[in-house]
């Protein structure tokens, strides 16, 4: 299945412009999955906060900054931005520099052809009940897969790009591997859909063609 497949039931529907939150655990295959629906997207990871930030939390018991933990990220930002996408179809977005950890600049993300788009990243379970209040939610899926294989895929990815050093990605991907079910039970419980990345595609398509309905986030 690919965008081609349904986007255009999208692009000439008269819907409104509503948002499909992608979460899951680090490695879990949202990146990929959203390329390959084809809608537009955006990168929540984007919203990081910088690494001088002086709220930013550490892993308990070290020095490390703990970029797993909703803390380390900017909620309010990327809501407002999800609001402008929703509302003109266009938002000025940070570009984030995970390596460096900071923004090195902005990007102009358009979506005017199309009332639907995904905004992806760890986090987006966190954002869920604030979505749904302000009327913009399509859906929320969480991604889940197998831990140890998220935990292969995230670490060939990590070191690939150079995101961190290697000491802290090892740290970060066994401490991870072993969260994995409670981050998805987690953003479960935050309002997001857990499956697999088939009956992602299917939620997905089912919310371009505007029959799906949203997750009920939590009171």
């Amino acid at each position: 299945m690919n965008g081609s497949d349904w986007c255009p039931v999208s692009c000439s529907s008269p819907l409104p412009t509503r948002v499909v939150l992608l979460t899951g655990p680090s490695g879990s295959g949202k990146s990929s999955l959203a390329a390959r629906s084809g809608l537009p997207v955006l990168r929540l990871d984007d919203f990081y906060k910088e690494a001088d930030d002086p709220t930013l939390p550490l892993v308990d018991g070290s020095s490390d900054i703990d970029w797993d933990s909703p803390l380390s990220w900017d909620a309010d930002t990327a809501v407002a931005a999800i609001e402008e996408l929703c509302a003109g179809g266009r938002a000025e977005v940070p570009l984030y520099d995970l390596a460096t950890s900071s923004r090195v600049g902005t990007e102009a993300l358009d979506i005017s052809r199309t009332p639907l788009f995904i905004a992806e990243g760890i986090f987006a379970a966190d954002i869920v009940a604030r979505c749904q209040e302000l009327g913009l939610l399509a859906d929320a899926i969480c991604l889940r897969g197998r831990p140890s294989t998220t935990f292969r895929r995230r670490l060939v990815r990590d070191l690939r790009e150079g995101r961190k050093s290697v000491l802290f990605l090892v740290r970060r991907g066994y401490r991870l591997m072993r969260a994995e079910r409670g981050i998805v039970a987690r953003h479960t419980e935050l309002g997001a859909h857990a499956c697999g990345r088939d009956e992602a595609l299917g939620r997905l398509a089912a919310a371009a063609a505007g029959r799906h309905r949203p997750a009920t986030a939590p009171a």
